[in-house]
């Protein structure tokens, strides 16, 4: 079965800050893409770059991956927003959350009790 095509939207949000919306399946096919992607964005002058994972239904191995490409292939900060429970928990189990600063989220969405 082929990969769902991967849509990406930007939104300007200030000077050298952009929102990159993804939609469909992030894996070996369309990781490339964002990659490339995000560097053209780069070039442009945006270093600090928001990913909206609120409409990527997959990532695979191929699309942590090029996370970490675009992290480390900028000097600003990388930060995910809106990712699903499946992207949280491999985010969560290869340390890639708290490098991309992806927001820890209780599953149920309630708040947690520390201490």
């Amino acid at each position: 079965m082929p990969s769902q095509m991967l849509t990406i939207e930007v939104d300007r949000l200030d000077a050298g800050a952009v929102r990159v919306r993804l939609a469909g399946e992030l894996d070996y096919d369309t990781a490339p893409e964002l990659v490339e992607a995000v560097a053209r964005l780069r070039r442009d002058g945006c270093q600090e770059v928001e990913l909206d994972f609120g409409g990527v239904v997959l990532c695979d191995s191929s699309g942590l991956s090029a996370l970490v490409v675009i992290h480390r292939s900028g000097t600003g900060a990388v930060r995910l927003r809106n990712t699903n429970p499946q992207v949280r928990h491999l985010l969560d189990r290869t340390g890639l959350a708290e490098l991309l600063a992806a927001p820890r989220r209780d599953v149920t969405g309630g708040a947690r009790e520390v201490g």
